[in-house]
């Protein structure tokens, strides 16, 4: 009766003055205490740290080039903990580009320097490496004529040397096999395979990588297993399966397998398991009939063989809308009508039909299995008759930038031009050996867009070996989420990076690009003008190290 404030007629003055005090003091004592938890959590917030793992920046490095003047690649070598930069320049009189190779440390410290003598007439093309020796190739005003530059970074030797095929028309990807190069390219209006022997100056396309284009393609090369891998998705219009062909490091087929699904399922884009184990883990997409869409991801173990019917014995399937985190980006109410409605078109014998497009990254390998990260995009067209960032443009699936392309390459004649590709959120998805999903995560990005469809997500496992970094540079910020398999964490956290010169200015950031390095170390690179507390500013390109 005294908390309350409806007092009673019949009670005297003097008690009910009581009750009217007791029951004021008690709303008082509540509302001193809310005010002392609020502050306490105040209290709490300020002294915790802003996040609760933050990359240190220990090293950067600056090259006075100009953006309009030079090109820069970067290729990280995870064998020495170094890395090689391949330098363009374009000297305003002479007209002819001048290369060279700069080989840094694990600290950036510069470590040698090699000038490439590129004869006139020739472009960069495309970088890759293979333990600490880096390959460059160029192609040449002659229809065919390639150069290429092979850099010993261990010793500063260079070599290279000129091949003269006649019917090369286009270079999408180049891999390194124990010292020979596996150039995909385009010939006749084929996709196959070229294969340059640096020993012997020696070439020859494969015969047993012959595709009409359109096609979609994985191309892997491990140096582990010192085997080359093609994955080819094929399509009737209805239905579409994968083919898996493995070739050996002097180019010659060794095995050739069929994947595909039963009922109305098919099999768009996957990526294999690297590394020399029992384990065989092929994980891709798959779809509804409609080639251009995402319904889910598939993973198979290889190694379980086939059924009489030529079925695949581990083959499963999981819809986007049976994963925790995909549907992240998306308000929960969304996702509750969306099941909902799937749950009507189950009842029916029907399935609901996502409208998803994936880029899917190399498989990496964990203590558990193998984690598989995809990026969740869509094309933005417009009306104009410009068909610059065509799906079949060559242009969109070369090298965005900084000598690395997306591991997904597919050659489409889109009949409406596109402004490029935005990236809405990275999937990142823990299989073990048979190809379970254990967990999935998701790691929503910002209003990134591309002229090119190339990979904008990068990870690195944790000291902990449970955790993993996944982050995108955009502009001067580095963008980062720390995964725990399934645990739902911030997809906010950035800093900035840190000019060498902690008095020093930046900005006019562009060309920015992130990858990854070694351990728990990121790679951020681009160009920028730089102002100092004193004196003029001044243009670089930049190296930033991030470390986990």
């Amino acid at each position: 009766m005294l908390g309350d404030a409806r007092l009673s007629p019949y009670l005297p003055n003097a008690q009910r003055g009581l009750a009217f005090l007791a029951c004021v003091m008690k709303q008082l004592y509540l509302f001193l205490g809310f005010l002392l938890s609020i502050s306490m959590g105040w209290a709490q917030k300020a002294t915790s740290p802003k996040f609760p793992v933050e990359p240190r920046q220990p090293a950067r490095a600056e090259l006075l080039l100009e953006a309009y003047s030079s090109d820069v690649q970067v290729q990280p070598l995870l064998e020495d903990s170094s890395l090689v930069l391949l330098v363009e320049r374009d000297p305003i009189l002479s007209g002819k580009s001048e290369y060279y190779f700069q080989k840094f440390n694990h600290d950036l410290q510069p470590i040698r320097r090699a000038d490439i003598p590129v004869p006139r007439g020739y472009d960069f093309q495309s970088l890759c490496s293979e333990g600490t020796d880096v390959y460059a190739i160029f192609s040449g005003v002659d229809p065919g004529t390639l150069w290429v530059a092979a850099f010993d970074s261990r010793t500063g030797e260079l070599g290279t040397g000129e091949f003269k095929t006649k019917r090369t028309r286009g270079i999408h990807e180049l891999k390194a096999l124990d010292g020979k190069l596996f150039v995909t390219v385009e010939v006749d209006q084929h996709l196959t395979i070229l294969l340059l022997d640096l020993h012997t100056a020696k070439f020859q396309f494969l015969p047993s990588v012959y595709e009409p284009l359109p096609t979609r393609f994985t191309f892997l090369a491990d140096s582990v297993t010192k085997r080359a891998e093609l994955i080819l998705s094929e399509t009737n219009g209805f239905k579409s399966r994968l083919q898996l062909k493995q070739l050996s490091d002097d180019g010659r087929l060794i095995r050739s397998e069929f994947v595909q699904a039963s009922s109305e399922r098919g099999l768009l884009d996957a990526q294999l398991s690297p590394g020399d184990s029992a384990a065989r883990l092929l994980a891709g997409t798959y779809t509804l009939r409609d080639s251009r869409y995402s319904q889910g991801l598939f993973a198979s173990d290889l190694t379980a063989g086939v059924t009489s019917t030529g079925q695949r014995r581990s083959l499963r399937y999981y819809d986007f809308l049976n994963l925790k985190h995909f549907f992240d980006f998306m308000k929960p109410a969304k996702v509750a009508r969306m099941r909902q409605r799937s749950e009507r078109l189950r009842a029916s014998d029907r399935q609901f039909r996502h409208r998803y497009q994936l880029l899917m990254h190399d498989m990496v390998a964990t203590s558990e299995g193998f984690v598989l990260v995809s990026e969740v995009y869509y094309p933005r067209y417009n009306n104009s008759n410009l068909n610059y960032g065509n799906l079949g443009s060559l242009a969109n699936y070369g090298y965005g930038g900084f000598g690395y392309p997306s591991r997904y390459n597919n050659f489409y004649n889109n009949r409406r031009a596109s402004e490029g590709f935005r990236t809405t959120h990275a999937l990142i998805c823990g299989f073990d050996r048979q190809g379970n999903l254990l967990w999935d995560n998701s790691f929503l990005l910002k209003e990134i867009e591309h002229l090119q469809l190339q990979e904008t997500v990068r990870m690195r496992p944790l000291s902990d070996g449970r955790r993993m970094a996944m982050a995108y540079l955009k502009d001067d910020e580095f963008h980062y989420k720390v995964v725990d398999q399934a645990a739902s964490a911030p997809n906010d956290w950035q800093v900035t990076l840190r000019p060498a010169d902690p008095t020093a200015k930046t900005n006019d950031t562009s060309q920015e690009h992130l990858l990854t390095w070694y351990g728990g170390r990121f790679l951020a690179c681009g160009y920028q003008h730089v102002r100092p507390e004193k004196g003029p500013g001044r243009d670089v390109f930049f190296l930033n190290v991030l470390e986990f």
